[in-house]
């Protein structure tokens, strides 16, 4: 038996449309709403509470839910875990079948549930009871079973689902999602967490490219061509040929930065017809950019763009100590 595909009307791709923009508005209405609650003391004064436990437990927090909550959840613990919060989802069905081995009295249970009422979670809240483990609740219904056991609850607001008939978690699970990314964002302002912490996290990919310092990238110490300031066109020439950067540093007896001679300089004083024992200082530019070690080597890659250079040399205090050249970026998978 053939299967025929359903052709819809070209004259109906405007009624698909404003589908799509009417599933869109109920969102923003939807996040609109739950923003306003936080003006209300009440609510906001849950919110804190639930941040201040959360920060305050020795353990993780073990985030549960089923279904569409589920999948939710599942988000809110990679969220919470990659931004400086200990997290974990524990999978409601697995519960009952040993994995409730995993939460222990230093943790606190987070728990999504639109209705409260879900009965896979059942044996989670009795655990929660049994050991005194911290239980919070996510619902949108205060009477339900989820509000009614949880220590905190945080009431989400009744909202209207795009689904014609609904029945499929749209606007509450979008709601859901941004409170879990709030919460996320206020606990990791509370640990101070830093674009370090965050590189900790996220060594791999473009992402973790970006947050690499300038420092694990740059040449240092006999790698970094540098040549004294009484020195000659040929020494310059010779340092650059060996550290094959397309320039050198030109430093003072302190060891401070006080110029840079690339490859065009070099062009520029050979079409000039200078002699080679002529001084670099003639011919070097004076103060040339650098940048600090601990800089990000985004902040690096921005620079040498904005100037146009593929060479930047890193100091500490005025002091040379490295140097950073495009190719490194690129190796790195920063630019």
């Amino acid at each position: 038996m053939s299967t025929v595909s359903k052709i819809v009307p070209f004259g109906s791709g405007g009624r698909i449309v404003e589908t799509a923009c009417s599933s869109l508005s109920l969102a923003a209405r939807g996040l609109n709403i739950l923003e306003s609650k936080f003006a209300d003391r009440e609510f906001a004064a849950t919110f804190l509470r639930l941040v201040g436990m959360i920060m305050n437990v020795r353990g993780r927090v073990i985030v549960t839910g089923i279904g569409k909550s589920g999948i939710v959840a599942r988000k809110m613990t990679a969220t919470l875990t990659s931004t400086g919060t200990p997290a974990l989802f524990l999978h409601p069905a697995d519960a009952g079948h040993g994995d409730l081995g995993m939460v222990t009295p230093d943790d606190v249970v987070l728990m999504l549930s639109h209705s409260g009422e879900s009965t896979e979670l059942g044996p989670i809240i009795q655990y929660c009871k049994r050991f005194a483990i911290p239980l919070i609740g996510l619902t949108a219904k205060g009477l339900s079973t989820v509000a009614e056991a949880a220590d905190i609850c945080i009431l989400m607001p009744e909202v209207r689902e795009a689904c014609p008939n609904m029945l499929a978690p749209t606007t509450s699970t979008t709601l859901q999602m941004a409170f879990g990314d709030a919460l996320a964002m206020s606990l990791m302002e509370m640990r101070g967490f830093s674009a370090d912490d965050f590189h900790k996290f996220h060594p791999m990919g473009r992402l973790g490219a970006q947050l690499v310092k300038v420092r694990e990238l740059m040449a240092a110490g006999a790698d970094v061509p540098k040549v004294p300031e009484d020195a000659s066109l040929l020494d310059a020439t010779i340092e650059m040929t060996r550290a094959r950067l397309g320039g050198t540093a030109v430093v003072d007896r302190g060891g401070k930065l006080i110029g840079a001679f690339t490859d065009g300089d070099l062009r520029r004083a050979v079409t000039g017809k200078q002699n080679l024992t002529d001084a670099v200082g003639r011919f070097m530019t004076a103060t040339p950019l650098a940048i600090a070690p601990d800089e990000l080597a985004s902040e690096a890659l921005r620079l040498m763009q904005e100037r146009n250079i593929t060479l930047l040399f890193v100091c500490e205090k005025d002091r040379l100590v490295g140097a950073l050249h495009m190719h490194d970026l690129l190796h790195a998978g920063v630019a």
